[in-house]
């Protein structure tokens, strides 16, 4: 069955909304261009209240040691996203660093950025497949933009994938149903305004990757 990842969750409704709808992961944001951030302050204040019971999942982006060190004591994620250009190696020292599990996003726009995939083998839990962001963007992801899915159709790896880039309540459906993408990510597409999660957009899509999931 497919699981979903909400990302970029800053409220307690929100991180309750995912639980409660049964998401398999909750991210938190820590990059200060996302109107998603999250200071470490207000990521342990958040999780005081919520408890940990979905898997926690903390995105840098190409964070320096001593801000993943720090993730790693005050936050204790079960996973750290690396969201922007770090390479295997530098996987490999976060992993050594923080203890915590490895989901690596890597930018689509065409079928040459899969080359190499295998380079991420024994390497990241998990890879993340966005979108491509648009040249001269701040951001490397979490803008709502979606890439062309058959490029992942058929898509094999040692470990289950996540398939993120615009999905929405209305979108997702048909984006597992096109790709068969074990895990799914989503942001902006459960969002009133930039960082504001919805728990009725929440609910609803999650809502549709249950109903879209294959059956095992």
């Amino acid at each position: 069955m497919t699981q979903a990842k909400i990302c970029g969750v800053t409220t307690r409704e929100a991180f309750v909304a995912a639980a409660e709808g049964g998401a398999g992961f909750v991210g938190l944001v820590s990059f200060e261009r996302s109107p998603r951030h999250l200071s470490l302050g207000a990521m342990e204040a958040l999780l005081a209240q919520t408890g940990r019971d979905v898997p926690v999942v903390v995105l840098t982006v190409d964070a320096d040691d001593s801000h993943l060190e720090a993730i790693a004591r005050r936050i204790r994620p079960d996973f750290i996203q690396l969201h922007g250009a770090e390479t295997p190696e530098q996987a490999r020292q976060v992993r050594a660093l923080t203890g915590a599990g490895i989901i690596k996003a890597l930018a689509v726009s065409k079928r040459a950025d899969l080359d190499g995939l295998n380079a991420w083998a024994g390497v990241a839990d998990h890879l993340l497949f966005d979108a491509q962001p648009p040249q001269g963007s701040e951001r490397p992801g979490g803008l709502g933009h979606s890439f062309d899915w058959s490029l992942l159709v058929g898509l094999t790896l040692s470990r289950p994938w996540f398939l993120a880039g615009g999905l929405t309540p209305e979108t997702v459906a048909e984006a597992i149903r096109a790709t068969g993408a074990p895990l799914v990510d989503v942001s902006s597409g459960v969002e009133s305004a930039p960082g504001v999660k919805e728990p009725r957009l929440i609910r609803a899509f999650l809502d549709q990757v249950r109903d879209a999931s294959p059956r095992p």
